[in-house]
């Protein structure tokens, strides 16, 4: 991977939807190369797909809750039984295991309302087993990025 690539993805991770000519002026190449380029990171899955991000208030979905649990078991029994279950609900849009001493998973889930999300942790609490849940509501969205840092490239 060089500059080129580099310039490339800190573009399309901005801007999904740039056309291929205004991509490849800007990163100062032709546009069959610069197709070639993405083609190339896109088989070698350093583009994983393009997307469109829509605002979550627009969509009804003022909510955002970041749920913590943990658990006891971590046999590979129980993990299946929870990723089915986490990979069922569309609510649940991010899920991390972490390295804590009193959380092992940490779940991003959307809701309309706080209504709707104590019905659906009641869901979650009768099909997950645990042995603590918390959940922290988000008052409000300071940062939020949908693109990564590439000074590591």
């Amino acid at each position: 991977m060089d500059h080129i690539d580099k310039k490339i993805l800190e573009i399309i991770q901005k801007n999904s939807n740039i056309p291929l000519s205004n991509l490849s002026k800007r990163v100062g190449i032709s546009s069959t190369p610069c197709w070639n380029r993405v083609k190339k990171m896109e088989e070698e899955n350093i583009i994983n797909s393009k997307i469109t991000i829509l605002n979550n208030e627009k969509i009804n979905l003022f909510i955002t809750v970041f749920l913590s649990i943990s658990v006891k078991s971590h046999q590979e029994e129980w993990f299946t039984k929870f990723k089915e279950t986490i990979l069922k609900y569309d609510e649940i849009i991010e899920v991390y295991r972490l390295a804590s001493s009193t959380t092992d998973y940490l779940l991003k889930i959307v809701a309309p309302s706080i209504e709707v999300y104590d019905k659906f942790q009641q869901k979650l609490i009768n099909e997950i087993e645990f042995t603590n849940m918390t959940s922290n509501i988000s008052l409000k969205e300071i940062k939020k990025n949908n693109y990564l840092p590439l000074d590591y490239i």
